[in-house]
């Protein structure tokens, strides 16, 4: 069992799908690891490092000759795979829905790809969540950038001078991202409130310290969908959001945003009527910004500023943190290879459940029931 690692080719992509941690570990299991060279070398791990680890380490096209699996952080272009096995895997993030050709290529190649993202969130899988486990150090980079363009301290201060009052912290979206951006901004002292479309994340909210923020009396607003993703809301909710949003948000001196709505583009939460109620010098971070935004007027990579207050947000958040991020995703595709480890065969084997959640392309067809309809 052959397994390769390709240094990451998508702009602005730091992390790397393997380390030297889970190289030994793939190692243990049978296999043979072939990592390209200076893969590692934007999330500071030197070659010298995966050669330590027992990796081979070559050319791009070296790695890929004859290999069964691919691992990637972001899917690689059909083209740098041509040396693999007929019917290899490819487990990497694909972004199905907007990434259609790529797709459509992988089938053609007879590739069998695994997209990562499309893990569902069921007990058993949580390990191998990359969603979550990136998404929870946006959530901290979130409130760290933000902080540091905010031109005011974080918590309270009480000095011989006086005192300085303490930021007023709002975060829009309580899933991984927020909850993490929530208990960092509650570690920087700031006073800290949060908002949902699910009723169920109030006591969560209330866990970590912070002010729940709820649209009340109106009917159907549960937003749950299935595996826990939030869902898009009713007009009537919209709106009732939009008042309570508007009211709260002019209060508020830094604002993170972080819903996501799966296969479609970001929903709007905050418009620039509502931006220009916020007080001169506040900040808005848009964890979304790559998706279309939650934030209207928000530029991936940019700081835009719009009434007085400034607007920011990452195309790729994780990658703002490349060692610790890719230590994280690299254990994930360890713990999913793992998971289906046959020790007799030295290879996976993949069941019903999870298989046919993730596995896009097989046998030179598109065979997700999420791409078909």
């Amino acid at each position: 069992m052959r397994i390769a690692v390709l240094k990451e080719q998508a702009a602005g992509e730091t992390r790397v799908a393997a380390t030297p941690e889970t190289v030994k570990k793939l190692s243990a299991l049978g296999a043979t690891v072939a990592v390209e060279e200076g893969a590692g070398i934007r999330a500071t791990i030197t070659d010298d490092a995966y050669r330590d680890a027992g990796a081979e380490l070559g050319s791009a096209a070296a790695v890929v000759k004859d290999a069964d699996i691919v691992m990637g952080v972001q899917a690689p272009d059909v083209a740098a795979l041509s040396g693999a096995k007929k019917g290899a895997w490819v487990a990497a993030t694909f972004d199905p829905f907007g990434q259609k050709d790529r797709v459509e290529a992988y089938a053609k190649a007879g590739l069998e790809a695994l997209a990562m993202e499309f893990m569902p969130r069921i007990t058993r899988a949580q390990s191998m969540d990359v969603l979550s486990s990136q998404s929870n150090l946006s959530g901290y980079k979130a409130v760290i950038a933000a902080a540091d363009l905010y031109g005011r301290a974080f918590p309270m201060m009480m000095t011989a001078a006086g005192t300085v009052s303490a930021a007023k912290v709002f975060v829009m979206g309580v899933g991984v991202a927020g909850l993490q951006a929530i208990a960092t901004a509650k570690r920087l002292g700031a006073q800290v409130s949060a908002t949902d479309v699910r009723s169920a994340t109030k006591e969560q909210i209330q866990s970590l310290g912070a002010k729940p923020i709820f649209v009340e009396n109106v009917e159907g607003i549960e937003g749950e969908g299935s595996g826990g993703y939030a869902t898009e809301m009713s007009e009537e909710y919209q709106k009732a959001q939009a008042e309570l949003v508007s009211s709260h948000i002019a209060k508020q001196d830094i604002v993170i945003t972080t819903a996501l709505i799966p296969g479609r583009a970001a929903p709007r939460l905050i418009s620039d009527a509502q931006i220009a109620t916020m007080r001169q010098g506040s900040v808005i971070f848009d964890l979304a910004v790559a998706q279309g935004g939650n934030v209207e007027g928000s530029v991936a990579d940019e700081v835009v500023e719009q009434h007085g207050v400034k607007i920011m947000g990452f195309s790729n958040t994780p990658a703002h943190l490349a060692a610790d991020a890719s230590a994280l995703f690299s254990r994930n595709l360890f713990n999913f290879l793992n998971a289906f480890w046959d020790e007799e065969k030295k290879a996976p084997e993949l069941d019903e459940e999870i298989g046919d959640a993730i596995r896009l392309t097989k046998d030179g067809a598109i065979v997700n029931e999420r791409l078909q309809g």
